[in-house]
């Protein structure tokens, strides 16, 4: 399998003013449920009025595209972290899956992943 780590820091909101989002920018997720608005998005785009927000997030993604039939998955993704004492946040598109860990987990994270026989790639610079 192979996994791409994205450039840049990315912080979980909590929103009030789903107004202020702006949802057309690259890399932006959010959740809208009965209790909460909740924004995964890079750092220098969160908006300033969250009600929480937590920065210092990396991503990562599978490199390709996933079927819906294919099974376990994210579940093999996150045991690899769990195992490593890694918190992860995780996230979903129709294309792929992506999941966050903190900034200073980071290289820990990519070792565990090749040690677990996956390619990581480490993009530096936004494209």
């Amino acid at each position: 399998m192979t996994i791409e780590v994205l450039p840049q820091e990315f912080s979980v909101c909590k929103v009030a003013d789903v107004s202020a989002l702006t949802l057309a920018s690259p890399f932006s997720f959010s959740a809208w449920t009965d209790n909460e608005c909740s924004l995964v998005c890079p750092s220098e785009t969160a908006p300033s009025l969250s009600r929480y927000r937590e920065d210092g997030w990396r991503a990562m993604r599978i490199v390709g595209l996933l079927a819906f039939s294919m099974v376990g998955v994210l579940a093999y993704i996150t045991r690899i972290m769990a195992d490593a004492d890694i918190s992860v946040f995780a996230l979903s598109t129709f294309d792929t899956d992506y999941w966050l860990v903190k900034e200073d987990r980071l290289e820990r994270a990519i070792s565990v992943l090749e040690a677990d026989g996956c390619t990581v790639i480490v993009k530096n610079a936004i494209d």
